[in-house]
């Protein structure tokens, strides 16, 4: 790929509303990007289209979507300058998913280890739609020719796929170059966060325990509640990193500390180690998240209480968003052959 500048740099990445957002997402997601909105040209979509690949109760489904937004608005995200639309808004994401679907080989969706995850022992029950989720996916990609793409392990084989289409369509229909092959930005430290009932497990909007989570709009009182009853083990915090080794849930809360803070793992080691995590760890973690969070969490109340602001957001975002992907929708669909033609 050639066009790596910064300046010319196009990232595109989104978030299913499909439930409250979290910390996991915060970390892993929204503080990234804000930064990458000073980097390069984003778009950030609510991909209401990947959603309803798993049911959704229609009558939240709207609603969820403006939460979206008002989280990537509160963490810092400026509608001026990112695009931020609903994926549902721009046709044109299905139109090109669908000339995928025909570009894209049955072997390759075959070894997509996320649908064999998600579908478990029962894949003949689960919808068309999960299955080619990641063909929807590189369509969101492609359609505005994105060069890089924030991923986290779940997602780096949707990107390859991504490339592996790309890829053939160029080759297929002599189009050199047509479509870039996206490049990941992979997760930095702290963006893995995990669950509060379960360090082996990363935290998660569909965990059916809300004590396995800090919800963004979680208050002081049950941020501090939810640390205080976090999954320990019995053993004092290590000294040293080398001492988080087979404790994942104390690994999991010291790097959360350490992704708020902004110290390394090493640093928050050496003033609490050696302590309980009753002691002084828990409750400083707490008081952490409380001053982090509590600006993101009034921000996105402010929003959510004015829906229309959310709406005329989603409204310009679609527009804009629709100017880049038109064109190159209508030049796919000329490469292809299809009415009036070339």
């Amino acid at each position: 790929m050639t066009n790596t500048s910064p300046l010319r740099r196009r990232v595109l990445s989104g978030v299913q509303p499909s439930g409250a957002l979290h910390l996991g997402n915060y970390l892993g997601a929204l503080v990234k990007f804000v930064a990458l909105q000073e980097q390069a040209e984003c778009l950030y979509c609510v991909v209401d289209l990947h959603a309803i690949t798993a049911w959704q109760d229609p009558a939240r489904l709207a609603a969820q979507t403006r939460e979206i937004v008002a989280a990537y608005i509160a963490a810092g995200v400026d509608p001026a300058r990112a695009i931020i639309f609903p994926q549902s808004a721009v046709p044109e994401h299905a139109q090109l998913a669908w000339i995928f679907n025909c570009v894209a080989r049955l072997g390759w969706l075959d070894r997509m280890t996320q649908f064999k995850e998600k579908s478990g022992k029962h894949q003949e029950r689960e919808s068309v739609g999960l299955y080619t989720y990641p063909v929807l996916m590189a369509a969101d990609i492609l359609l505005y020719k994105a060069t890089h793409v924030p991923v986290g392990e779940d997602q780096k084989q949707h990107l390859e796929l991504t490339r592996d289409i790309a890829a053939k369509f160029n080759h297929d229909f002599d189009a050199a170059g047509f479509f870039p092959l996206p490049e990941p930005l992979i997760e930095g430290p702290g963006a893995r966060v995990m669950s509060l009932r379960d360090g082996r497990a990363k935290m998660s909007k569909s965990d059916p325990s809300d004590q396995s989570r800090i919800n963004l709009t979680d208050d002081a009182e049950a941020i501090s509640a939810k640390v205080r009853r976090a999954r320990t083990d019995p053993l004092p915090l290590p000294a040293d990193v080398e001492g988080l080794k087979d404790r994942p849930e104390a690994e999991n809360l010291v790097g959360i500390y350490a992704a708020l803070s902004g110290e390394s793992a090493a640093a928050v080691l050496g003033r609490f180690g050696g302590q309980g995590f009753g002691q002084s760890f828990k409750p400083a973690l707490a008081e952490l998240l409380v001053h982090k969070l509590a600006p993101v969490s009034g921000e996105m109340r402010r929003l959510m209480a004015d829906p229309g602001e959310i709406d005329r957001i989603l409204a310009a975002g679609a527009e804009r968003a629709r100017a880049l992907a038109g064109p190159v929708l209508a030049e796919t669909q000329r490469i292809v052959g299809f009415w009036p033609g070339p």
